[in-house]
């Protein structure tokens, strides 16, 4: 997805750019911070989430289209291998599913563009999974 040519437009644009991409990350971070229902996942996460949340929003600005800010930062994702050393099952990413679905549910007014994001966000949930 790269930014606008002949008339086409990235993801990343469509949903309103930087400012949309923060707003989701912040809405998911404090969702996956404050629901019960997301304890699991939140964890196996650190104590304080600021760099959580930078990171998955620099990662997702590429992801959607916007610049590739991560991959300057950190090289390829590398997701499944940055992620090994948290236990993640069932449990923990069901609870993230949750917090992104509700948090892009939130955030991304348009159901078209929250339809297109949310298959390869749930098949990338079931990727991270290293636990049974």
């Amino acid at each position: 997805m790269g930014m606008m040519t002949g008339g086409t437009i990235t993801l990343y644009e469509a949903i309103g750019g930087d400012v949309a991409v923060k707003a989701l990350v912040k809405r998911f971070y404090n969702l996956m911070d404050t629901l019960p229902e997301a304890r699991n996942c939140r964890a196996i996460h650190p104590e304080d989430l600021q760099d959580s949340e930078a990171k998955l929003y620099e990662y997702l600005t590429g992801y959607l289209g916007g610049p590739p800010v991560y991959v300057e930062k950190y090289g390829h994702p590398r997701l499944r291998s940055r992620h090994f050393g948290a236990a993640i099952g069932p449990a923990e990413r069901d609870e993230w599913l949750l917090c992104f679905s509700r948090a892009l549910d939130e955030t991304i007014e348009n159901p078209k563009l929250r339809d297109i994001i949310w298959p390869p966000i749930e098949r990338l949930g079931h990727h991270m999974q290293n636990r049974e």
